[in-house]
Order: C-alpha cells, then sequence, then structure tokens
C-alpha cells in the first residue's frame, strides 16, 4: 500500500516513524559504548533508519513541522557531522517541495585541514553565519557534547541558536546541558518511548 507521506497528519507520522526505528535502528541487550564515553544496553543507531525512503521523508517533515511550530523565520538548519548531515541534506529540499524553504548547512567536528578550513559547509563565498538564524538538528542526542561544540563554533561565526532538534533525546542529560546555553531541546522521541 502506497501512503502519501506528504499529507500524514502527525501523530500518524510519528506512528509510522516509530515502528521504522523499532525495526532498524533500535537495539538492546548487549552493552555497547556511546559516544559520550557510557556504556549501555540499549543503542540507537539511526542510519538505517534516516538512510530508509519513508524514514527520511518522515523525520523531515517532522522536525519542519517542529520548526514552524516555534514561530520564527529561520535562514538555515544545521547538521552535526556525521550523524546529522543527512538529516539537514533531507530537511532542504523538503522545505522547498512544502513552500517552507530552509537552507542546510553541514557543520564539522574540527576543521578540514585544507581549502577553506571551515567548520560550517554549505556556505557561499560571499555568505557568513553573520546574524542568521539557525536550528540544529541531531539523530541521537546523550548528553549534547556534540552539538554544543558544533553551536559554540556556529554562535562564534555570528549565528543564533536557540534551538536543537533531535529524533531520539536518550534523556541523559542534554536537556540541561542545552537550557544552560539558552538552547530548547526538542525530541520527535525520547529513549522511555522505546524501553
Amino acid at each position: 500500500m502506497n501512503i502519501d507521506l506528504m499529507h500524514l497528519n502527525q501523530d500518524v507520522m510519528k506512528q509510522n516513524l516509530i515502528s521504522i526505528i523499532r525495526e532498524k535502528s533500535f537495539q538492546k541487550g548487549e552493552a555497547i559504548t556511546l559516544a559520550s564515553g557510557k556504556s549501555s544496553n540499549h543503542y540507537f543507531n539511526m542510519k538505517p533508519t534516516m538512510l530508509d525512503p519513508k524514514g527520511s521523508v518522515l523525520i523531515a517533515n517532522l522536525m519542519l513541522d517542529a520548526i514552524k511550530s516555534f514561530g520564527k523565520k529561520f535562514d538555515a538548519v544545521g547538521g552535526v557531522e556525521l550523524g546529522a548531515v543527512p538529516i539537514a541534506s533531507f530537511i532542504a529540499p523538503l522545505s522547498e517541495l512544502r513552500n517552507e524553504p530552509i537552507k542546510a548547512y553541514m557543520i564539522r567536528k574540527k576543521p578540514k585541514d585544507h581549502g577553506t578550513a571551515s567548520l560550517v559547509e554549505g556556505l557561499t563565498k560571499e555568505e557568513t553565519l553573520e546574524g542568521q538564524n539557525l536550528v540544529i538538528v541531531e539523530d541521537v542526542t546523550t548528553t549534547g557534547g556534540s552539538a554544543l561544540k558544533a553551536i559554540a563554533a556556529c554562535r562564534n561565526e555570528g549565528a543564533n541558536i536557540e534551538h536543537i532538534i533531535t529524533i531520539v533525546d536518550r534523556e541523559e542529560g542534554a536537556t540541561d546541558a542545552f537550557e544552560k546555553e539558552g538552547i530548547r531541546l526538542t525530541s520527535l522521541f525520547r529513549a522511555s518511548d522505546f524501553l
């Protein structure tokens, strides 16, 4: 059955997406070390969901709905390397199809050692982040450490950042860490939705 993913209501989109995540991206049982250095017996590898055709459309639609709910105009979404780059790259074209165009940037964890040595990819030669309103996107958020580094780098270049959207919040301290920096975390799902 072919479903029109562009015109489902939010609840139905979330039900479809959580099913895809459970099938393709959620693992429970054996202990695994997370990017934060912590060990956990449940793990989200969001890449199979993000790279699934239906998964990518659902994520982009739900994140665009979240961005719209913030009630202000944003210049771009920034995807933190590597996990969130696909998210930003499929939000941009879907935003155009929805007549709500928003650019996408890729934010490196560290500057490349050649070329422009920029932390932010996607800016034209004449463009800077100065004064731009950015929303940061992530796949899975644990403590928020890697996103906070990316946010600091963008703020140092003049960007305004008040919001971050993640697919799954592992509920391990990120909300408080972001609040201390004046940033609101919005999650499509929490780890407790799967446990």
